[in-house]
């Protein structure tokens, strides 16, 4: 997870979109978060699936926990 200013943000917003597919981005203004980026449920399925390498036949994205 990485944390970045809101103009940082902005300014490269390009690259985020990038970083943000991979891993949570903290977006600061004034020194405190205003939004937290996350990637997809497919995305975190997907890892989940390469961490255990099989997957129960019921499951489904929406097994998924928001966090």
């Amino acid at each position: 997870m990485c944390t970045i200013t809101a103009t940082e943000f902005k300014r490269n917003f390009g690259k985020y979109l990038k970083v943000a597919q991979e891993e949570k981005i903290n977006v600061t203004f004034r020194g405190k978060v205003v939004f937290v980026t996350s990637p997809s449920k497919e995305k975190r399925l997907i890892d989940m699936e390469s961490i255990l390498n099989v997957l129960p036949a019921n499951a489904s994205f929406d097994d998924i926990d928001r966090e």
